[in-house]
């Protein structure tokens, strides 16, 4: 008699409020918060993804959210250390962030998924490794951007160059026979670090090392040396500022009104050039940076983006679910001809292949790497010395010395526990 009336019971709530019975019936939908930055994707993309995920999950619903770069790190680190949950599930983060905020605990280790699920050993390592901390995986690659060549191909054959150069020996030939005349062979500023890393990392160095739990400064190796003494003599064939970023002037503007036959830069910035020249627009070509041997293109930094999971979430396997989403095959590809960037992994890079600047800067990115993985960086590139040392050895000042002291103030930087 008892389960009769319960049956009852049910059967009547059932025509209020499902009570469960039917596939579906009743179940609340759960809401997935995600932060993304301003003009990493276009609405029409996250129109098209939020519409398909939503259909492919039917109990989650996903709320994204779009926001500035400009003091999205303090807003990041508040949304992290929240004690009640009511903030992002999902947030895109700069992949050289990440190790700032797995320090404290703040994010979800999603190294499981990574290494079951997600392919992680074919991610780009520019990309990948930034988004570790220690050995467990915290940040999932998104999109990569890198610096290429960008030259005038009307420059090229003035000066009888028929083909990009493929080693860096040509590349500085091939520069020479451009930097004539009225013409700069190459517009490269002298405190372009980025660039600067690119040839150190080529050479085998780095900019800093950690050992023993210690990081270190490491400008002053033989092979960082070598990497400087790359730039030195490629800046010397242009008239590029050697006190100054290229930032200081844009190089963009440099390009677009002078006879400068190459800028080191991604791809997008030719957008910002033919906006100033218009003249320029079939004129321009991109070539992978150089290695020290064909068939290889040189060490690059790798810029781009990761997704992370706020280890205060309380909707873990929605965040979990989106994060697949984003970063797996079909949306990162579609992602990367949308806004041509480079795919998350090198066997993905044929889907952007027919853009020229993207495709040489997916070839690039196959070698691309990025900053120390230390959360102190950041405070290096607020005093930056770097761009000190590369300016004092452009005037002149003995490399050696100069990257001595260089290096002896990324390790004051870097010490956590200063004496």
């Amino acid at each position: 008699m008892r389960r009769r009336l319960l049956a009852l019971v049910c059967v009547s709530a059932s025509l209020l409020s499902g009570c469960g019975l039917m596939p579906g019936s009743g179940t609340e939908r759960r809401t997935v918060t995600v932060w993304l930055m301003q003009h990493s994707a276009s609405q029409e993309f996250l129109d098209r993804f939020t519409e398909d995920f939503e259909r492919t999950h039917p109990s989650l619903d996903v709320d994204i959210r779009i926001q500035q770069w400009t003091g999205i790190g303090e807003k990041v680190q508040t949304a992290l250390d929240a004690g009640e949950r009511d903030g992002p599930d999902v947030i895109e983060v700069g992949n050289t962030q990440v190790a700032q905020y797995a320090e404290g605990d703040g994010l979800l280790d999603l190294t499981l998924e990574s290494m079951r699920d997600w392919g992680r050993g074919d991610w780009l390592p520019g990309l990948a490794e930034p988004g570790q901390w220690g050995s467990q995986q915290y940040g999932i690659p998104w999109y990569a951007a890198n610096r290429v060549v960008i030259y005038r191909k009307d420059l090229f054959r003035e000066a009888g160059v028929t083909a990009p150069p493929k080693t860096r020996d040509e590349w500085l030939t091939v520069t020479e026979r451009l930097d004539t005349g009225g013409n700069q062979g190459i517009y490269l500023a002298g405190q372009d670090w980025y660039t600067l890393a690119g040839f150190i990392w080529e050479e085998g160095g780095d900019l800093a090392k950690e050992r023993d739990g210690v990081w270190r400064g490491t400008l002053d190796s033989p092979a960082a040396l070598r990497g400087m003494d790359f730039y030195r003599r490629l800046q010397a064939l242009g008239d590029g500022p050697v006190g100054a970023d290229e930032e200081h002037p844009p190089q963009a503007g440099v390009f677009a009104g002078g006879r400068v036959a190459q800028i080191v830069a991604v791809p997008g910035l030719v957008r910002a050039i033919v906006k100033q020249n218009p003249e320029l627009e079939d004129e321009l070509g991109y070539f992978p940076v150089p290695g020290r041997t064909a068939g290889r293109p040189g060490a690059v930094f790798t810029g781009g983006s990761d997704l992370v999971v706020p280890a205060n979430t309380d909707q873990r396997d929605g965040a979990v679910e989106v994060v697949a989403a984003l970063t797996g095959a079909r949306w990162n590809t579609e992602l990367a001809r949308t806004m041509n960037y480079v795919p998350n992994k090198a066997e993905l890079a044929g889907s952007v292949a027919e853009e020229p600047g993207v495709a040489a800067m997916a070839a690039g990115a196959a070698r691309g790497r990025a900053t120390p993985g230390t959360p102190r960086w950041g405070a290096v590139e607020a005093d930056n010395p770097i761009k000190t040392y590369m300016t004092a050895v452009l005037t002149g000042a003995d490399p050696a010395t100069e990257a001595e002291r260089a290096s002896r103030r990324i390790t004051e930087t870097l010490d956590l526990d200063p004496k």
